[in-house]
């Protein structure tokens, strides 16, 4: 069984999100569970499994949501003066649906212990 949180929580609204964009084919969120002061999670609306699946024709979705990206990662600039924009494929992918992290500031102790364990 795969897990996708995107499909099965947040694009379903079992899980409610607070929304930082919206377009007709993507979302962009504050994490649910934050690991950095300013954490957003920017999400196509439709199933993509991981950035190595995106097939020719999802070119135009890519493009809107690195559009997205670019509009939201000012954000973390604003606050911290600098931000990341990450993605995960493989192992390091706990959801498998394509995703983006748009972080800024020191990570917190939450995420700390995480990657300490």
């Amino acid at each position: 069984m795969t897990v996708d949180f995107y499909c099965d929580e947040v694009l379903s609204g079992k899980t409610p999100v607070k929304k930082v964009m919206e377009t007709e084919n993507v979302l962009a969120y504050y994490h649910t569970r934050p690991f950095y002061p300013v954490h957003i999670v920017a999400i196509p609306k439709k199933h993509i499994p991981s950035f190595i699946a995106i097939e020719e024709r999802d070119n135009d979705l890519l493009l809107e949501l690195l559009g997205v990206i670019r509009e939201v990662a000012p954000m973390g600039t604003q606050e911290n003066g600098a931000c990341k924009v990450i993605t995960n494929i493989g192992d390091y992918q706990d959801s498998k649906h394509l995703h983006w992290h748009i972080v800024s500031g020191e990570p917190m102790n939450s995420y700390r212990k995480q990657v300490n364990q």
